[in-house]
């Protein structure tokens, strides 16, 4: 197992994420991929964390600095970090065993405990009540979405789709991710036994998140959703946006960038566009 981390401007909190990850028990290799940072993270990280291997990007690639680490380990399983977040003890081990043993599972999404208190985040509660029927050889509960923070993939299947479009950035990257690997036959399964924790500092309001959230799920939207349910989601996009300016920024931006969003567009088959509609429909409750 080798352990990903994608960081930027965070160097005193990826240090403390590192020693509790040296402080597990399988001891995974770690590779930490610096993007772009103005504070001198890399050096600054690579001289106190030696045990780790630290690789700075000369520009932010956001969620693609993932992939460019696990294109850099020849282990067959990934678990990703943020510079915030890590692994419970035992849980790699864990995630390891299941995944030897359901070789359908292209991802594994974790449980998430947020902060001192440990608060399961709220993804996964959604995640655990998920509308998708139990699949043979898929353990726990069938998904199609997952926080990036507590997931561990299946290397050879991650990089066959391509990994994390640079692109969307950090907000809701992994709604993509999660499409392709369904489309191209690999499940997705939520594991609440495996436990990731993340401890994300106090912010104000991140209206430049919810902005890029925004253009992102209108980019996931436009990318692979059939015609007529990629204009019903812009529409109720455009409607939310009129009382939060960052998401009519972030329509704005999707519009602005939609050239490449054209080029790349490739609508799912039936099965995985049930599987959206299903837990569309859930959400909507």
């Amino acid at each position: 197992m080798a352990v990903v981390i994608a960081t930027r401007d965070r160097r005193e909190r990826l240090l403390g994420t590192l020693e509790r990850l040296r402080a597990v028990p399988e001891r995974p290799e770690v590779v930490v991929v610096d993007n772009a940072s103005r504070d001198s993270g890399a050096a600054w990280v690579a001289e106190r964390a030696p045990w780790a291997r630290v690789v700075a990007l000369p520009r932010n690639l956001g969620a693609g600095a993932r992939t460019v680490g696990a294109r850099m380990v020849d282990r067959p399983y990934v678990a990703f970090c943020d510079d915030d977040s890590w692994w419970a003890p035992g849980a790699l081990r864990r995630a390891a065993d299941l995944m030897d043993a359901h070789p359908a599972v292209g991802v594994l999404a974790a449980r998430v405990l947020v902060g001192t208190n440990r608060r399961e985040d709220a993804l996964c509660a959604r995640m655990a009540r998920g509308p998708l029927p139990p699949e043979p050889g898929v353990p726990g509960v069938p998904v199609l979405g997952f926080l990036a923070c507590g997931a561990i993939v299946r290397r050879s299947a991650f990089l066959s789709v391509g990994g994390f479009e640079h692109r969307l950035g950090i907000g809701g990257e992994e709604e993509l991710l999660a499409m392709d690997m369904a489309e191209a036959g690999w499940r997705l399964a939520y594991v609440p036994e495996v436990v990731a924790h993340h401890d994300p500092a106090p912010r104000a309001d991140d209206g430049g998140r919810r902005r890029r959230q925004a253009r992102n799920a209108l980019w996931c939207a436009w990318l692979r959703r059939p015609l007529a349910r990629a204009a019903a989601i812009t529409g109720r996009a455009a409607v939310a946006a009129l009382r939060d300016p960052s998401a009519r920024a972030g329509i704005a931006d999707a519009v602005r960038g939609g050239g490449w969003v054209a080029r790349r567009r490739r609508v799912v088959g039936p099965r995985v566009e049930a599987s959206l509609r299903a837990l569309e429909r859930t959400t909507a409750i």
